[in-house]
């Protein structure tokens, strides 16, 4: 006859079952694992003394049972946060990858939005030897941009946010005095995301979300910006010159900081970077890019002053 198992007994037999069924090299390689033998010393040919066999199946069918619904959770998971990545695959090669993904690195979490916090990284580890010789990206640097791009989403809809806060507007750049404003530092909301591609992977992964069949994009240098208003993740595309002047404010950098790293990438004249820099700042007020503008302790470099005091915001 069977005898209840004491709490501390249950509680003992269910940590051991966990780590059985989470490792990521199968129910027999959990039981002879270190970590299960220091919960409970038994070995494959004595699990039955610890879960019962059924009529039809053995002890390690009975667990696997459970392992394989585990792993099929986190494969789902994988597959509903790379939608764009599963297309490109398709379905079948998409499940090898995830399986040599949670093999490599098995879920340590509480929370399954931490599961693929390193896939992008995995696809990079483990790609085949580039084929081009030109030293040109190539289809596994898609997939790794792809892959990149699909999990800072995940990040940032699932991240911290601005909603219902007040956020810097063109009414507080107007109120920027000409003298103040080469000094102002802008801080950004935490939701902005400032990324770099080798192909146009946003166009490509809308596409995807619209049901719609796109082929893969040539090589195309991509420069984005990702944020998150009214949680909707938005993205747009902007040229390398807007992008390392938004850069240069998002690392702490003043006005007079970002508008001279932009006049020395601009490769036209100065009347037409006046009038990018106006349409920028407009952009990125209307955009929700900062929180507040606040004025820095110490000035800049002459050049970088001299290019913001001749550069006026007209909101």
């Amino acid at each position: 006859m069977n005898l209840p198992l004491r709490p501390a007994e249950l509680g003992q037999i269910q940590r051991w079952m966990q780590v059985v069924i989470m490792h990521p090299l199968g129910v027999e390689a959990g039981i002879d694992a270190t970590e299960s033998r220091m919960l409970m010393d038994v070995d494959t040919d004595q699990v039955e003394g610890v879960i019962c066999r059924s009529a039809s199946q053995s002890s390690i069918e009975r667990l696997n049972v459970y392992a394989n619904a585990y792993f099929a959770r986190l494969r789902e998971v994988l597959e509903s946060e790379f939608p764009a990545l599963v297309h490109t695959l398709g379905e079948e090669l998409f499940q090898e990858f995830a399986f040599g993904y949670l093999q490599q690195y098995p879920s340590r979490s509480y929370t399954l939005g931490e599961l693929s916090v390193k896939f992008p990284e995995y696809l990079v580890n483990t790609r085949p030897p580039r084929e081009a010789v030109d030293d040109q990206p190539d289809w596994a640097d898609f997939l790794a941009d792809l892959a990149r791009l699909e999990r800072a989403y995940s990040e940032i809809f699932d991240g911290p946010g601005v909603e219902g806060q007040a956020l810097l507007n063109a009414d507080d750049l107007r109120a920027i005095t000409l003298e103040r404003w080469p000094g102002v530092r802008l801080t950004p909301v935490p939701c902005l995301r400032l990324m770099t591609f080798r192909f146009a992977v946003h166009e490509y992964a809308s596409s995807v979300r619209r049901q719609e069949n796109p082929d893969l994009p040539a090589p195309s240098p991509t420069w984005l910006v990702v944020t998150r208003r009214d949680y909707v993740v938005r993205r747009v595309a902007v040229s390398e010159t807007e992008y390392c002047a938004l850069a240069t404010l998002v690392s702490g950098g003043t006005i007079a900081d970002a508008l001279e790293t932009a006049q020395d990438r601009w490769q036209g004249g100065f009347d037409a970077l006046a009038i990018e820099v106006q349409r920028w700042f407009r952009d990125w007020s209307a955009a929700g890019y900062f929180q507040r503008a606040v004025e820095a302790d110490t000035m800049t470099t002459n050049e970088g002053v001299g290019t913001a005091a001749r550069i006026t915001v007209d909101f």
